[in-house]
């Protein structure tokens, strides 16, 4: 099985990991720094398979108001190499709460795995809810290695 998937490929592989306790997390994962590698691990200890949706150099753009450091493809490639990580799909810019509630009914997770304090876990607790899924918080936001305190560190404002 291809381990980076189109989000229009992946209706024909879910029924390959049906059966499996399925986690499902969501992000941009640009810069992949130790923040995200605590995240991922602790995300894979709480089922069988880990679904990465990974967010578009679009969403980057419009969510964090600067262009992302390695596209979408780069990206998906970096976290294809981690053990932890079984299948990255590649999202594309997802303009509402509908089109990441479609995503959710299309991989049907038991677990939607979050940061605490992720911005987004309403909408994520919603989205379990209709599928009968739980979101679990697996790490506490380690906000020293966020991307943007990354860059900061490499580009210092005079």
């Amino acid at each position: 099985m291809k381990k980076i998937v189109s989000l229009k490929e992946l209706s024909r592989l879910i029924p390959k990991i049906s059966g499996k306790k399925i986690v499902l997390v969501g992000g941009c994962f640009d810069l992949l720094h130790y923040g995200h590698l605590t995240f991922l691990k602790n995300a894979k200890k709480a089922g069988d398979f880990l679904i990465v949706a990974l967010e578009s150099d679009d969403f980057i753009k419009k969510n964090k108001s600067r262009a992302s450091i390695h596209n979408q493809n780069q990206r998906a490639e970096i976290l294809a190499s981690l053990n932890a990580v079984d299948l990255i799909v590649k999202l594309p810019l997802l303009n509402s709460d509908e089109e990441y509630s479609g995503l959710v009914k299309l991989i049907k997770p038991s677990v939607i795995a979050v940061t605490k304090g992720d911005e987004q876990v309403k909408n994520k607790m919603r989205q379990a809810k209709m599928i009968g899924a739980k979101v679990l918080t697996v790490t506490n936001l380690l906000d020293l290695f966020s991307s943007n305190n990354i860059l900061k560190i490499l580009n210092p404002e005079p």
